[in-house]
């Protein structure tokens, strides 16, 4: 049986305080901390052994709990999500605007469906930092909109919609002159900081509308950046469920990484060395030379969740005749022989073994011979650290919009198998 609801109103409650990458990970670090987990800093020294950590690096978290018997060949059971979802992204000077609207000039983050973010009340949401290095979050109410233009003025609009991502993409947030707004100056006031201090700033739009629990039997849920915090929430709270695992039993790991919606190629993305300088720690830790911490490598393994496709039934051609998933039908278990995902033989019996002792259904997904393939942070890990990694995820539909849609089961169904992951199957 599914968690649901207690689990889909606690995802709600934390992609509501998560509008940035920033914010998800200073929400997943109070929620580790308030279970017991100790926050480390990765300039200091630290001490081996068991216990429950997390260290932050920008917008990304790694978790871990160490079990008591834990030695230097101990396998590592991680769990690698990301952060980060489709937006836009403030730019340089971004007080911008004409003909008596003042605008944002904002920068295409990712791929998100341009016109799902029209017409929508917006906020901005990430970090300020001033020029003595501290870090700020920040993060305003509904202040943005994207308007469309009336179809009165645009009589073919409904036979296509064609937007200019630099002409059409720039959202009002008031009225007046340019030279006398601030749009920087709004946002250090909002962080209680002096607008002459702040030397950078990463920070995106983000939609404001609440996530919420709908259909005649309440089997729906909606809201922006499932994809994918979703498999954070996820992994999040099974990690701190899993944190009395057995004293035997892996080490269990989070990888929440930011930028995998533009290609994971930083310092906090999956493509950059953060969690095998994570794993190398915690073994250095438990006294492993080089050969104990490729021998734990070996017996290690990493579930890669990042959301995936449920069937669309107005477009079921675009999907693989013979594998149609469905909201509330488990989450899936993704399989590309292009190794787009890296869900191998091994991997895909492992993965229904942890669904048969989590009591929890799932459906394979492979994408239609036609359509091209996204991918996921499991190839970049698996390349990366030779760790057997499957690839699995939540079912939506709309994904890459401003607000997508799930089944209420799924995303607990998610949380209860990682959990029965984290604790080496049981």
């Amino acid at each position: 049986m599914s968690p649901a609801p207690a689990h889909i109103q606690d995802l709600g409650a934390y992609v509501s305080a998560s509008p940035s990458s920033f914010h998800a990970v200073a929400e997943a670090g109070r929620r580790l901390s308030a279970a017991g987990f100790r926050q480390l800093v990765e300039q200091d020294a630290w001490e081996g052994g068991a216990g429950s950590f997390f260290v932050i690096r920008d917008g990304a978290l790694i978790a871990w709990t160490v079990p008591s018997a834990a030695g230097p060949t101990t396998g590592f059971h991680i769990l690698g999500a990301h952060t980060d979802s489709p937006s836009f992204k403030l730019k340089p000077r971004p007080t911008t605007g004409k003909y008596g609207w003042l605008q944002a000039g904002v920068e295409v983050y990712g791929g998100p469906l341009l016109n799902s973010w029209l017409d929508r009340e917006l906020a901005l949401a990430g970090r300020l930092t001033l020029h003595d290095g501290s870090e700020h979050l920040v993060a305003t109410g509904p202040i943005l909109r994207f308007p469309q233009l009336a179809i009165h003025l645009d009589r073919a609009v409904n036979d296509g919609l064609t937007l200019d991502k630099q002409r059409h993409m720039n959202p009002v947030w008031g009225l007046g002159e340019p030279a006398g707004a601030d749009l920087l100056g709004l946002l250090a006031a909002g962080a209680d900081v002096d607008p002459r201090e702040v030397g950078g700033f990463d920070v995106v739009v983000a939609d404001t509308q609440a996530p919420r629990v709908f259909g005649t039997q309440g089997e729906f849920f909606a809201s922006g950046r499932l994809d994918n915090l979703s498999s954070v929430h996820a992994g999040l709270t099974a990690i701190i469920g899993a944190s009395d695992g057995p004293a035997h039993g892996p080490i269990a790991v989070l990888a929440a990484f930011d930028h995998e919606e533009v290609g994971s190629g930083s310092r906090s993305g999956a493509s950059g060395p953060f969690l095998e300088d994570m794993l190398l720690r915690i073994s250095l830790g438990l006294g492993a030379g080089t050969e104990e911490r490729l021998r734990a490598l070996a017996v290690s393994f990493c579930v890669s969740a990042d959301a995936g496709h449920a069937v669309h039934p107005n477009y079921a051609e675009r999907h693989d005749p013979a594998n149609l998933p469905i909201l509330n039908g488990g989450p899936l278990l993704k399989i590309n022989a292009n190794q787009r995902y890296t869900t191998d033989a091994p991997g895909a019996a492992h993965w229904a073994a942890l669904c048969r002792a989590a009591g929890v259904p799932y459906q394979e997904f492979v994408s239609n011979n036609v359509m091209p393939c996204g991918s996921t942070i499991g190839p970049l890990t698996a390349t990366r650290l030779g760790i057997r990694t499957v690839d699995v995820g939540t079912p939506l539909l709309s994904m890459h919009s401003a607000r997508e849609l799930c089944g209420v089961d799924d995303p607990g169904y998610l949380a209860q198998v990682s959990r029965a992951f984290f604790r080496g199957g049981q």
